[in-house]
């Protein structure tokens, strides 16, 4: 059974981005001191130096490391989990791709019926590392460094509401796909009643934090109120979630409009004989599609 992140899992991002030739001043800060660290600590008064060269590094490791995981969690449905989806027609370009989809078929370019749930990974270094004498030390949670990791980064939070805003907007045809947002740490208290409000709008159906531990023994923030943001224990209960995801007939549906007009849709609607087709006549008037 996977695990799901954990310190031995970050570990090795800096042990196989050091095999793959990434060298100490591309994945860690130097001090004053001359000690190589993920983080600068709490305490530290020195010089300090800005360090982009590992964000690629790390982004690449997480998506591939949660394509791992959800493709464990579907193989029992024969779908597939694909990095780097492009489907242009919802807003999924080669420039903006899809992080990691689950998709009925293993091919990068989809069709919006080939893709079942979209991914948006934000996760980060999460502890703090001492690189010495080619070992690497854990030096502390991130209470105990300056760094701000993962859904705890207002910028990361975001920019993947924007992106699922533009998923959304591109074309009805992305309605019926659930978006989840997965990180590593916890949120900011600034964004319990933002993320509960997506979950009920329907733009984001939740973010996920896949690291059980991040304060090592202390606790952390396991649900908001409305189920916007879950934290997960144990493998089997994320899989439990996305297997449900799977098997919810969803549907996104905005709009902006008068209590009259809503009215005549509704009226409308509830000409139709069964509760489906009431449903698929008062979303069709939403987007503007004649209705009598």
């Amino acid at each position: 059974m996977q695990n799901l992140w954990n310190q031995k899992v970050e570990k090795s991002f800096f042990e196989k981005a050091m095999r793959g030739f990434a060298s100490p001043e591309q994945l860690f800060y130097l001090t004053d001191d001359n000690r190589f660290v993920a983080y600068w600590p709490k305490n530290y008064k020195g010089k300090k130096s800005t360090l982009q060269s590992r964000n690629s590094l790390i982004g690449k490791f997480t998506e591939t490391w949660v394509t791992e995981l959800i493709q464990n969690c579907v193989m029992v449905k024969d779908l597939f989990a694909v990095q780097g989806a492009i489907c242009e027609e919802i807003g999924l370009t080669s420039k903006s791709p899809a992080d990691v989809v689950i998709a009925r078929k293993k091919t990068v370019i989809l069709n919006p019926e080939d893709i079942l749930v979209i991914f948006e990974v934000k996760m980060s270094v999460v502890w703090n590392w001492e690189l010495k004498n080619d070992q690497l030390i854990c030096l502390g949670n991130y209470q105990t460094h300056q760094g701000i990791p993962s859904l705890l980064r207002s910028d990361s939070m975001l920019k993947a509401i924007g992106k699922s805003i533009n998923i959304r907007v591109s074309n009805h045809r992305s309605s019926t796909i659930p978006i989840i947002v997965i990180g590593n740490t916890p949120i900011t208290d600034s964004y319990f009643g933002k993320v509960d409000h997506l979950k009920t709008a329907g733009i984001i159906q939740g973010f996920w934090s896949v690291n059980p531990r991040p304060l090592d023994e202390q606790n952390t923030l396991k649900t908001t109120d409305r189920k916007g943001f879950l934290r997960f224990d144990t493998y089997a209960s994320f899989q439990d979630s996305v297997i449900e995801l799977l098997s919810m007939q969803m549907n996104f549906f905005s709009s902006m409009k008068s209590k009259e007009e809503l009215g005549r849709l509704i009226e409308a609607a509830n000409k139709a004989s069964t509760y489906k087709e009431k449903a698929d006549t008062f979303l069709r008037s939403l987007r503007g599609e004649k209705y009598e």
